[in-house]
């Protein structure tokens, strides 16, 4: 194959997704400097379409960006006014009384918000800003500087589907060089595991964790809807088998946001994440909250949970990760956003610091110890044993013994030091001879509904012509050690149905891909017990296109 030839722009940072933390960043650059160039890369069609509606937002890093947020008209108008924690058994339920919960878990203050719609109107900011912002554009590959990271390659297409190479209609893209690359990809992003790779930055660190989460966005009978009341629940329907918990938020127009996270160090290869969320809704505190409505959206993400012992070394030559991309979740909050406009407002300012110095290339140091010691260090070390207690002894353990630690968090103490993540999360996978299939209802196309049909509430496209993104590292493996020793778990842990294993009468079996419906959940790159799957990000871009709410 010839060299490819590519274009190239120079700027003074780049910016790899306009979420939170890469919208933070770039509008905290220019604020510092408005002389300065700032580029952000979108792979979404637009900003917000790869964000589901339907979060809690802290607003003390929003407070940090842009103190008179309210004054400028910022979508966030629904405050938090019932907060409630229940513990589900299979047909009944038990309340947690608010008042032995840890102050750090009070929602009072918080909002209930699309965070679509928070991050379109952040892009509107900067863009005003001055801030170049280049949408349904994915950086499909770093771009090096002898060691440094001195961009992105982003805007490929046309490589042909089955070889990968160029095509007829091939378009090589560019190469956008900054002083600084800013990673704002979300949890698993794909350049970033290559950083994490390539300067073993989570040496020394725990492995990280993390969870599937599954929302849909339904209209409800506006006698049932109550605008800001917030429930979390626990127990059923996982029960022993895997650790998470649910949500409902009650957003503005008659919508809530109802899902399940589950946490994807399970062992039964069996579970089948998405069939535990669609029987939650028929709980009769759930089912009675639908009746007469109707579900608008579905969509599904992967979570960081590994929390302040997973944190990767987030700096490198040229290159810094920021928010969910380096784990800044804090779990039983089930909030990444504050912290992750955090981190783009430190990124920001060790960046401008290191520029105005005349420096480029290097590591921001001052971005590294901002986070650790700042607001998002002591955010997620006093929450730091709840996943680890949960993940090794359970869901009552970790209301007793978590509750307990993050109350002697609250005085500077802790009653278990730090505890340790031991294994990934692929590799708690059991083998299927252990364990037996789990039998579920079928969905009733009312309440629950099968996953091809709800990923059609996700809006999601690729192009059929591009390259499949998710890379088999060998394509035997599905089959030949997967299928036999677990099953073939990919057919149940996809949210959206991309893997199957098909079996016709007198062939051998074979595994199929069906990339196109790909939500870029992610988890298929972090379940996998063979670690056998690449999610990369696609070069005909695609993906999913949620509603604007």
């Amino acid at each position: 194959m010839s060299v490819i030839v590519r274009e190239s722009m120079d700027y003074d940072v780049v910016i790899v997704g306009a979420g939170p933390s890469g919208l933070a960043s770039a509008i905290r650059i220019k604020q510092l400097d408005p002389d300065l160039s700032v580029l952000l890369l979108e792979k979404g069609s637009e900003v917000g379409a790869h964000i589901l509606s339907g979060a809690i937002l802290d607003p003390v890093g929003l407070n940090a960006l842009l103190p008179d947020w309210k004054e400028m008209g910022a979508p966030i108008k629904t405050p938090v006014k019932s907060d409630s924690f229940v513990v589900l058994g299979p047909a009944g339920k038990m309340r947690i009384p608010n008042w032995p919960m840890p102050p750090l878990m009070s929602n009072h203050g918080n909002y209930i918000v699309s965070m679509a719609n928070v991050c379109r109107w952040l892009a509107q900011v900067a863009e005003g800003l001055g801030v170049e912002i280049f949408s349904g554009m994915a950086a499909s590959e770093l771009v090096f500087d002898g060691d440094r990271v001195a961009g992105v390659v982003a805007g490929e297409f046309g490589r042909d589907p089955e070889t990968g190479e160029p095509g007829p209609a091939y378009e090589p893209g560019m190469e956008l060089r900054g002083k600084y690359v800013f990673l704002c990809e979300g949890v698993r992003g794909s350049l970033a595991k290559q950083v994490i790779a390539k300067y073993d930055l989570s040496k020394g660190k725990c492995p990280q964790k993390f969870g599937l989460g599954m929302k849909e966005i339904w209209e409800i009978d506006p006698e049932k809807h109550r605008e800001g009341t917030v429930t979390h629940t626990m127990g059923w329907p996982l029960g022993g088998n895997a650790g998470g918990g649910s949500f409902i938020y009650h957003l503005e127009n008659n919508q809530i946001a109802i899902g399940l996270v589950v946490h994807l160090n399970y062992e039964n290869p069996y579970l089948y994440p998405y069939m535990e969320f669609q029987r939650f809704k028929h709980h009769p505190l759930v089912a009675d909250l639908l009746k007469g409505g109707k579900r608008i959206a579905y969509g599904a993400r992967a979570i960081s949970e590994g929390g302040w012992q997973s944190i990767p070394k987030m700096v490198a030559p040229g290159v810094a990760l920021l928010g969910c991309t380096a784990g800044l979740v804090n779990v039983p909050r089930i909030k990444g956003n504050h912290n992750a406009m955090l981190s783009g407002i430190a990124a920001a300012e060790a960046a401008v610091a290191a520029i105005k110095a005349g420096r480029s290339g290097d590591e921001l140091a001052d971005y590294e110890t901002t986070v650790r010691t700042g607001a998002i260090g002591k955010d997620l070390k006093k929450v730091r044993n709840v996943k680890p207690l949960w993940s090794h002894y359970g869901l009552t353990a970790s209301l007793l013994g978590g509750g307990l630690d993050m109350w002697l968090n609250t005085f500077g103490l802790t009653a278990f030091g730090t505890l340790r993540h031991k294994k990934s999360d692929a590799q708690h996978t059991g083998k299927a001879k252990d364990f037996k299939p789990i039998d579920y209802p079928k969905p009733d196309g009312v309440l629950s509904f099968d996953r091809l049909t709800n990923v059609a509430y996700s809006f999601t496209n690729h192009d059929e012509a591009q390259p499949a993104h998710l890379r088999l590292t060998d394509p035997t493996i599905p089959i030949r050690v997967n299928l036999p020793e677990y099953a073939e778990p990919a057919q149940r842990y996809c949210p959206a149905g991309v893997y199957e294993v098909i079996s016709e009468e007198g062939k051998e079996p074979r595994f199929q891909i069906n990339f196109q419906n790909c939500v870029h959940c992610k988890t298929c790159d972090i379940k996998d017990p063979s670690q056998n799957i690449t999610w990369t990000t696609p070069q005909g871009g695609g993906g999913p296109n949620y509603p604007n709410m």
